[in-house]
């Protein structure tokens, strides 16, 4: 199995995607690139300052996406705006609800690459599953995502794009910290947020901003295979809770099911997790374990993690997944009796080591299951099933 990656820390940078009618989308800048592209436009600097707040407000607060909304802004410059500038979201190809309420999208961007979010309501918070790229380059062997190859890294734009997207479904503008059934975002759609380190930054600081979408660094947590070199930059510059995806306590197992362990070992992760900043037991590092049918959920292999996280003296939580299953997946899931003498070995360590209950498996949307459409059927396919839903509406 190849090792994954393709320079560290991140892939090789591509151009951003240029839009067929040429105008700028606005979603993703910062106020400066903001004021920068309106006075590129033509605006002179004051009035360019001027207008980026106005319209940034109106895009991050009210969730605008037309600029004849915007009632600050004199009516005439209405349409010079419209002209030059677009306040984007993803086109959604599909939208599909699980039998339990979890919420999935099939997202299409401008160049036509196609990923998912997921967005999961529970009693106390809603969590929004945040993709970084399309597709992912770990191979990680229990992972459907993992059997995709790597198209490209999303923007800044389309990282926050997802989440205003989930706000006009959920009717959530205008943006209020109160009352809001989205609640929390997890890193953990599709690829490796730390490959795309930048973009994932530059996206969170938006949705982070007090005056943008307001969601506290507290509420957020970025989920890493292990990229160790990036991991203490994403404490320092992102600062957002951590989760990694460890799934194994043995050089063996983890070379074998999560193959980026061939770069950074077991003990060099932990040490990256040990050196975290802002983790302590208030903010505890959380571990996700999937539970794979004899592969690593022994009792053994539990007393193993246990020693390994006080070692390293980790302020710790552990997830413990049961493995959701995919077609041609090379695993089975533990039995609920093993899952269960595995968290119970933890918990009495003083861990805790919740199992976490699968959510949208009937919708391809539960942990390890994303792998958007264009994989499963070609564009071929795609484009025909769209001719003959047309032809039989005559």
């Amino acid at each position: 199995m190849p090792i994954p990656g393709h320079i560290d820390p991140v892939p090789v940078p591509r151009p951003a995607v240029v839009r067929e009618d040429g105008r700028t989308d606005l979603i993703g800048l910062t106020r400066d690139q903001m004021r920068a592209v309106l006075a590129d436009a033509g605006l002179d600097p004051k009035q360019a300052k001027l207008r980026a707040k106005q319209i940034w407000h109106w895009i991050y607060n009210r969730g605008a996406t037309d600029f004849s909304v915007m009632t600050d802004i004199a009516k005439a410059q209405h349409p010079w705006l419209t002209e030059r500038f677009v306040v984007g979201r993803p086109e959604v190809v599909e939208a599909q609800v699980s039998t339990d309420g979890t919420r999935k999208w099939l997202l299409r961007s401008d160049d036509g690459q196609d990923y998912e979010m997921v967005f999961i309501p529970d009693a106390d918070r809603g969590t929004l599953c945040v993709s970084s790229q399309v597709g992912c380059t770990l191979n990680c062997r229990f992972c459907h995502t993992g059997t995709m190859r790597l198209v490209r890294n999303l923007t800044a734009g389309e990282i926050v794009s997802q989440v205003m997207l989930a706000r006009d479904s959920l009717g959530e503008w205008p943006s209020q910290p109160e009352g809001r059934m989205l609640t929390n975002i997890v890193m953990m759609g599709m690829g490796e947020p730390l490959y795309n380190f930048d973009n994932v930054r530059d996206g969170l600081a938006i949705v982070m901003d007090g005056e943008g979408l307001a969601l506290s660094k507290r509420r957020i947590t970025l989920s890493t295979s292990g990229v160790v070199p990036m991991m203490a930059r994403a404490g320092e510059e992102i600062g957002v809770n951590l989760a990694v995806s460890l799934h194994a306590i043995t050089k063996e197992v983890r070379d074998e099911i999560v193959p980026i362990n061939k770069k950074y070992g077991i003990e060099e992760l932990l040490q990256a997790c040990a050196d975290y900043p802002g983790a302590n037991n208030a903010r505890r590092i959380t571990f996700e374990y999937v539970m794979l049918k004899d592969k690593n959920d022994s009792d053994a292999d539990a007393r193993e993690l246990v020693r390994l996280l006080k070692k390293y003296d980790l302020p710790a939580k552990v997830n413990l997944i049961p493995f959701n299953p995919w077609p041609g997946a090379p695993y089975e899931c533990s039995t609920p009796e093993r899952i269960r003498s595995f968290s119970n070995i933890i918990f009495a360590a003083g861990i805790s080591a919740p199992v976490r209950t699968p959510r949208g498996r009937d919708i391809d949307a539960a942990c390890g299951q994303l792998k958007t459409a264009a994989e499963k059927k070609s564009r071929a396919q795609m484009d025909r099933e769209a001719e003959e839903k047309m032809a039989a509406l005559g």
